[in-house]
């Protein structure tokens, strides 16, 4: 007997079933999730396939096929919980509860999750009918045009909070790099000699035809050095929504921060949710906003991290203002040696935002002869400079 039968309740009929699962997919779509129609097509083979009265095979059917990554499956199982509390029985309230969905008052929902939940606004009414105003275009920017050239150390609130929404839109076309690795291909550039001989012993000595490979392609790794001491302040935090977007495009990467300590923060900011990720950086993190160790942390990531996670050609980003008060030549010293692991190493300093900037500072001055670019992070037309530069790529020094 199932569970419904169990229960007393009809089992649910095939059309309510296949418009509930359609909705689900619907939502996780909103929630961030990449599906499409063909995905909602399978969530319906699935479903049918199994016990649908089953709870456990109901989920997992639905699990199989729409979650692709382990940073979603949290994601999917708060909306499963949520959006079948009582998917069983066609006089449910979840029947009758799906035309009009609110959004849930679970304090521990994830914002997208919510956003996702909360129905599309309605159309706004057309404006009335009035003549055109006439404007002087000189120096007429959008607001949002305007944002990008602030300082992210004196937006307000409002505009933080649209300043992270762009970093997140952020368009991130990195060039993938080819590697010495091949794979067959009729249609590739490069013949393969050993198949085509052993093809060619196979059928007696004869050579009757030239067998081809391709390069295989990967992202590049990026590794970032984020320092997030009280002298960096926002800065530190909308790099790191950067580093989160990148991770999220690219999947290679390794994201460290530091300010006494070094601590490595890649896993929790694979977690999809931009917001839940920087929480579970700031719950890993003892030293937030306190002095900087510059030289300290750079000498403990050479030793235990730089030949793990610096392997095929790693780009590294050094994010920090190089303030430091620790002798100068140990801290040349390490950096020379960070740069020698690396294909290539830029600094982004928030300092490069004053146009009188000199590089007077012990630190500054050691740092600048050991890196292959200084770039500024101050506002979001830098980290869009930012995100060109990783796109463009650059030759093995």
């Amino acid at each position: 007997m199932s569970d419904a039968e169990a229960r007393g309740r009809p089992a649910p009929t095939g059309a309510r079933l296949a418009a509930n699962v359609t909705h689900f997919v619907r939502l996780l779509r909103r929630a961030g999730l990449r599906l499409g129609p063909g995905d909602a097509l399978d969530a319906q083979r699935a479903v049918a396939a199994i016990d649908a009265t089953v709870r456990d095979e109901f989920y997992w059917a639905l699990h199989a096929v729409l979650v692709r990554r382990a940073s979603e499956h949290e994601l999917f199982d708060e909306a499963f919980r949520l959006f079948w509390r009582d998917p069983m029985g066609a006089h449910s309230a979840l029947a009758l509860l799906l035309p009009q969905m609110k959004t849930p008052i679970n304090r521990s929902v994830s914002r997208r999750l919510s956003e996702a939940w909360r129905p599309p606004a309605p159309p706004s009414p057309p404006p009335p009918t009035a003549p055109a105003p006439r404007i002087d275009t000189f120096l007429a920017y959008s607001s949002d045009e305007v944002l990008r050239h602030r300082d992210f150390d004196q937006l307000s609130a409002e505009e933080l909070d649209r300043a992270r929404a762009l970093v997140r839109r952020l368009e991130l076309d990195v060039r993938p790099l080819v590697t010495r690795r091949t794979r067959p291909d009729a249609r590739g550039r490069e013949i393969d000699r050993a198949r085509t001989v052993r093809t060619a012993l196979a059928r007696g000595g004869a050579l009757l035809e030239l067998r081809r490979r391709r390069r295989l392609t990967r992202p590049p790794t990026v590794v970032a050095l984020c320092d997030i001491s009280g002298s960096m302040g926002r800065y530190s935090e909308m790099v790191l929504r950067f580093l989160h977007t990148l991770l999220a495009h690219r999947g290679r990467g390794h994201v460290f921060v530091f300010a006494t300590r070094l601590t490595n923060v890649t896993r929790a900011l694979r977690q999809r949710d931009v917001d839940l990720a920087l929480a579970r950086c700031g719950a890993e993190v003892g030293d937030w906003s306190s002095g900087t160790r510059l030289t300290a942390c750079l000498r403990e990531f050479n030793r235990a991290w730089s030949r793990r996670v610096l392997g095929q050609g790693a780009v590294v980003l050094l994010v920090t203002d190089g303030l430091d008060r620790d002798d100068p030549g140990e801290l040349g010293a390490e950096v020379a040696r960070l740069r020698r692991s690396c294909r290539r190493l830029i600094w982004l300093n928030p300092l490069l935002r004053y146009a009188g900037f000199e590089p007077r500072a012990g630190g500054v001055r050691a740092l600048l002869p050991n890196v292959d670019e200084h770039r500024p992070v101050h506002d979001l037309d830098s980290l869009d400079a930012l995100a060109a530069a990783l796109a463009a790529g650059a030759p093995r020094r």
